[in-house]
């Protein structure tokens, strides 16, 4: 059983995935919110390697990985700061990518080093699971889970592959678009969610646009756990306040998900 995988075994409990671009406001502030998500009750770190061309990326999180790129944020200073958080904390840490840098770095090689940083899984939103073995197969003999997405749209058969190549958990996005805090969420989404669990064995983690506990509670319902970025993104841009909206909002966020575990 992988780290990831064991988040979700723990009886009654909704996991709480936070987003940080690395690098974003300044890599000292990645260095300090890490430690105070965990610090708040999330299960998973995803980290966020900024890159030029984040197709899948709403508004916020393009400022903030541009922001990222223009402090001097590589992939390779990606690994040395995952390599400095898991010191820091215990809980799972995830790299968010794309396809790019990694193949850039070299699969194996970035495999290997996501492995010696303390990195537990790599979420690439455009490699498409028809496309995956050739980083699926060296992620998978690291011992690092590669997980997929789903969509709204997403049909019958694309869900059956999705869950026989996704390991630690599936990310099911909550609507078809880009990333960014949403005043409302699908009302049929916990109906799409039923579905999914029809054919994965997988953890379903919902994410996209979810900004207020109260629509992680309600999402929470249904899934296993819940992504919020995007708003994490907008309280680490309020500066000094920063630490103290984001402790706040995790709060709330953990003490709603934990009202319905």
């Amino acid at each position: 059983m992988s780290r990831l995988e064991s988040v979700f075994k723990q009886k009654n409990h909704k996991a709480l995935v936070a987003y940080v671009t690395v690098g974003y406001p300044s890599i000292e502030a990645t260095l300090k919110v890490v430690p105070l998500l965990a610090d708040c009750g999330c299960d998973i770190v995803e980290l966020g390697i900024p890159f030029s061309d984040p197709m899948a990326d709403g508004a916020t999180i393009q400022r903030a990985s541009f922001k990222a790129l223009e402090n001097g944020v590589t992939p390779s200073l990606c690994l040395d700061i995952a390599k400095k958080l898991s010191k820091k904390t215990s809980i799972p840490l995830v790299f968010m990518t794309y396809f790019n840098p990694i193949y850039q770095y070299g699969l194996e090689k970035f495999c290997h080093a996501c492995v010696a940083s303390g990195i537990d899984g790599l979420i690439v939103p455009e490699l498409p699971p028809e496309e995956g073995d050739e980083l699926g197969n060296p992620a998978g003999k690291s011992g690092v889970d590669l997980i997929y997405f789903l969509a709204p749209t997403s049909v019958e058969e694309r869900i059956k592959l999705v869950a026989r190549k996704s390991r630690g958990f599936i990310y099911l996005v909550s609507v078809a678009g880009v990333t960014g805090a949403r005043n409302e969420l699908p009302p049929d989404l916990g109906k799409f969610i039923g579905k999914v669990k029809q054919f994965a064995k997988q953890p379903i983690c919902v994410g996209f646009g979810i900004s207020t506990p109260e629509q992680a509670a309600r999402i929470a319902q249904t899934a296993d756990g819940v992504i919020i970025g995007s708003k994490l993104i907008q309280l680490l841009e309020t500066d000094d306040a920063a630490l103290t909206a984001t402790r706040s909002f995790m709060r709330d966020t953990r003490k709603a998900l934990d009202s319905i575990g």
